[in-house]
C-alpha cells in the first residue's frame, strides 16, 4: 500500500500541465478599430468640395471622374470608373495632369485613347457644371451688389454695377454704355484698372474720354453708396 501512494501523486502532477494548457473555448472575436477618414480640406483650412461627374458609357466601358475643388480651383481628379485597358491606364495620368494645368475640361485628347479621353472630358465637364451651379446657388454672405448712378453723356448713358466682397471691389459690370467701338474697347481697360486701384481714381482711356468720365462718375456713386 505504501508503494501505491507515490504512483498516485505522480499521476496527479502529470495532469496539472494538461489543465493549465487547455485551449480556450471563448468565441469572442476582436476587431481593429478604424478611425474615420478625415474630411478633405482646402489650403485655406476650409472644407473642400468633392463632386462626382456623370457616368459616361463608352464602347470601351464606363468612365467617371471625381473632382475635388479648393474654392473655384480644381485641386485633384480621381477616376471612379475607367475601362480596363492598357491604353486607358496610360492615358489617365496625362488627362489628369492636363486638367490641373488647364483648370477646365478644355484639354487635348490622348492619342491612342480617344474614346476614354472623350468620356473623361464629358464626365469632368458635368462635375464642373455642378460645381458652378452650387457656387451660384450659394453666394458669399459678405458679397454686396451696388448699382452706380446713370450718367448721361454726349455718347449715351453710362452706368456700372459693382460687386463688393466686404470692402473689396470684386467685379464691375456695365449696365449701360454707348454703342460705340471705342467704348467697347475701353470698358475692359477701365474695369481692369478699377480692380487694380480699388477706387475710381483711375486713368482716362485715350480715345474714350467721355465714356471714361461717365464710367468714373457712376463708379464713384456706387462706392459712395457702399460707403467705401
Amino acid at each position: 500500500m505504501k508503494r501505491a501512494i507515490p504512483v498516485l501523486v505522480l499521476t496527479a502532477v502529470g495532469l496539472v500541465p494538461l489543465w493549465r494548457y487547455e485551449p480556450s473555448t471563448d468565441t469572442t472575436s476582436t476587431t481593429e478599430a478604424v478611425a474615420p477618414a478625415p474630411s478633405a480640406t482646402s489650403s485655406s483650412g476650409s472644407s473642400a468640395l468633392v463632386i462626382e461627374g456623370s457616368v459616361v458609357n463608352t464602347e470601351k466601358g464606363p468612365v467617371q471622374v471625381e473632382v475635388t475643388f479648393d474654392g473655384d480651383k480644381i485641386a485633384s481628379v480621381r477616376m471612379l470608373q475607367q475601362p480596363d485597358h492598357p491604353q486607358t491606364t496610360a492615358a489617365v495620368p496625362k488627362l489628369i495632369e492636363e486638367t490641373l494645368e488647364a483648370q477646365s475640361a478644355d484639354i487635348d485628347t490622348v492619342s491612342g485613347a480617344t474614346i476614354t479621353s472623350e468620356g473623361y472630358k464629358e464626365s469632368l465637364q458635368a462635375a464642373l457644371d455642378e460645381q458652378g451651379t452650387a457656387a451660384s446657388a450659394s453666394p458669399s454672405p459678405s458679397s454686396e451688389v451696388v448699382a452706380g448712378s446713370t450718367v448721361n453723356t454726349e455718347k449715351g448713358a453710362v452706368q456700372v454695377e459693382v460687386t463688393f466682397e466686404g470692402d473689396k471691389i470684386a467685379s464691375v459690370r456695365m449696365l449701360q454704355q454707348p454703342d460705340h467701338p471705342q467704348t467697347t474697347a475701353a470698358v475692359p481697360k477701365l474695369i481692369e484698372e478699377t480692380l487694380a486701384a480699388q477706387s475710381a481714381d483711375i486713368d482716362t482711356v485715350s480715345g474714350a474720354t467721355i465714356t471714361s468720365d461717365g464710367y468714373k462718375e457712376s463708379l464713384q456713386a456706387a462706392l459712395d453708396a457702399k460707403g467705401a
